[in-house]
């Protein structure tokens, strides 16, 4: 108070405004302040689950928000996630149709194609089973393993068909009898090819180290689903032939007429031309066997000469941008740059969103630093030249030409947490309890 009592308030001698503690982070959504929130998933997490709860989440909080405050997402890793896995569920339903047509196109019978096509989802089942006893989840590389196996799943399944059918026809013996005849002659031979299989694919299971990591849940995918496929073949397979087909006479043939008897002339003229083919070819082992070496050497010229790449760089929904002012740079000279850069990347075609968090980035912390998060337009809204590689070159070209900062935009890691671009990462800890000079010097 004043020395005659009265009041003095803090508006007579300063100025007061609401603001941040510090200025060292401040965050940017296309251009405008904004509070920031960011979200790490653990190493163990799932991105799908996480995404979710982090949405459920913000809804509910959002209900005691003032009426001023509003909540948004701009930066999302999970819509490419989402988008492969729906791929992969599209690819396996166009295998299994494609199965289905091609076995219905050469068994030229409904109960002949539909028992290996019954096989197919119970084999699948039986992987899911053993994923879910091993703690992994349905993914991309899980996936996929499952629509290259569907291939080898009814390979088990049309070979006992087939004999069944072969038997019935020849020998004219009822499912039942022509069935236990049939399993006694391929029993071995299904047993053997499904160890012969899984001795392939078993060895990528004990990879080491990042390699190991990725296609370990591959690996046991693919030997889970031929087991389960072998399995099917020795029980499954051979009860429904029993109890499925119907007897046919002995000296039975396909079709002869219409658009299977057009198939069998073409399958059988193609037969004829290739035995008559590698019979030309045994005649002549000597000069077959130079070109084979030629081949052979063709093949292996070929694989020291193209590059190599521990993973293909994908076009995963957004990008980053580092920037980085000279060091004794102050934040409003960062922040200058900052501004140049969303100038350019919300006129560029194909960017939604801009998120910039200053005082931050992967070359480091401070006011001379800031990271762009920015995420692209959907796919389907993008054409050929809007990519993220186009997109990341070309504000690399034209971002060049500013003076007083560098600025880097990046491709996302194939793989997250595995770099923060294409590349690898690795963190230093001072375990010693040096000091942070002593960890400094060491970097």
């Amino acid at each position: 108070a004043n020395p005659d009592g009265s009041t003095v308030r803090l508006r007579d001698v300063a100025r007061i405004e609401i603001g941040g503690l510090n200025y060292q982070f401040t965050t940017r959504v296309n251009g405008k302040p904004q509070a920031g929130l960011s979200v790490l998933m653990s190493p163990t997490g799932n991105a799908l689950a996480t995404a979710s709860a982090v949405e459920a989440k913000m809804k509910d909080l959002s209900r005691v928000f003032p009426s001023n405050i509003t909540y948004d997402i701009p930066y999302d890793i999970t819509p490419v996630v989402k988008a492969s896995i729906t791929k992969v569920l599209m690819t396996l339903g166009e295998a299994i149709v494609l199965v289905f047509i091609v076995m219905f196109l050469f068994l030229q019978s409904i109960r002949y194609t539909v028992i290996p096509t019954i096989v197919v989802p119970v084999a699948l089942l039986g992987a899911c089973t053993v994923l879910l006893i091993a703690g992994y989840s349905i993914n991309m590389l899980t996936m996929f393993s499952m629509v290259l196996a569907i291939g080898i799943l009814v390979d088990d399944a049309i070979v006992v068909v087939e004999n069944v059918e072969r038997i019935m026809s020849e020998e004219g013996l009822p499912p039942k009898e022509a069935t236990r005849k049939a399993m006694s002659q391929i029993t071995s031979a299904i047993v053997g090819i499904t160890l012969v299989l899984i001795a392939v694919f078993i060895p990528m299971a004990f990879f080491p180290g990042s390699v190991g990591v990725i296609y370990r849940q591959f690996s046991i995918t693919m030997v889970a689903a031929i087991s389960c496929s072998a399995l099917m073949a020795l029980s499954l397979t051979p009860a429904l032939c029993a109890t499925f087909l119907k007897p046919i006479k002995a000296g039975h043939v396909h079709e002869k007429k219409g658009v299977f008897g057009w198939f069998n002339r073409k399958l059988d003229n193609t037969r004829d031309r290739y035995s008559s083919t590698v019979g030309w070819m045994l005649q002549r082992t000597g000069r077959m066997m130079i070109i084979y070496a030629i081949l052979l050497v063709g093949l292996g010229y070929a694989f020291v000469r193209m590059p190599g790449g521990f993973l293909p760089i994908d076009d995963q929904g957004f990008m980053t941008v580092d920037v980085q002012t000279p060091s004794d740079a102050s934040y409003n000279r960062t922040e200058a740059v900052i501004k140049q850069v969303e100038k350019y990347l919300m006129e560029r075609p194909g960017v939604s969103e801009i998120t910039f968090l200053s005082g931050f980035s992967f070359l480091g912390q401070g006011a001379n630093t800031a990271q762009a998060f920015v995420t692209l337009k959907d796919w389907s809204d993008r054409s050929s030249k809007e990519s993220a590689a186009i997109i990341v070159n070309e504000t690399n070209a034209a971002m060049a030409s500013v003076r007083d900062a560098k600025v880097s935009a990046l491709e996302p890691p194939p793989i997250d947490n595995l770099g923060n671009s294409s590349g690898f990462s690795f963190r230093l800890q001072d375990r010693g309890q040096k000091g942070y000079t002593a960890l400094m010097d060491a970097t």
